[in-house]
């Protein structure tokens, strides 16, 4: 099978190409939680055979959106604003990536997430800013 015939996943609703392309598996959403993992692949990893900080980056912006968004109904888009990721620790094999919605107003989310190792460590924290977008019937 293609990368282009490889069914897409769905990211709690949507279709997110470059999510499915890193390995990233969506596990739970709730009102103000998400929940991921990230199994560990060579090519995801730095010279040192730990996790690349821009895959964790990434894997962070979207675990907190989806937590900003709460739910799979496709109603809200999240547009990041701002984004702050503290590495603690390297990241070494499989990831476990948590997220939660501080507080939701009718325009911007706040969210806080972190990334942990499936011995516990955490690898990264993060704390991002998003702007909610609302979907319109028949809009884009």
């Amino acid at each position: 099978m293609t990368a282009a015939s490889t069914p897409q996943t769905d990211y709690f609703g949507l279709t997110i190409p470059f999510m499915h392309f890193i390995g990233l598996v969506p596990e739970s959403i709730a009102p103000a939680y998400a929940r991921a993992s990230l199994p560990w692949r060579a090519d995801l990893a730095n010279s040192r055979g730990d996790v690349h900080g821009g895959t964790l980056m990434s894997v962070l912006d979207f675990t907190l959106s989806a937590a900003a968004r709460g739910s799979a109904d496709g109603k809200e888009g999240m547009a990041t604003i701002d984004m702050n990721t503290s590495f603690l620790s390297p990241g070494t094999g499989d990831l476990v990536i948590e997220a939660r919605c501080l507080r939701k107003g009718a325009s911007i989310a706040f969210c806080e997430g972190e990334v942990r190792r499936a011995d516990g460590e955490l690898v990264a924290r993060a704390t991002a800013t998003f702007k909610i977008i609302r979907r319109r019937p028949g809009s884009d």
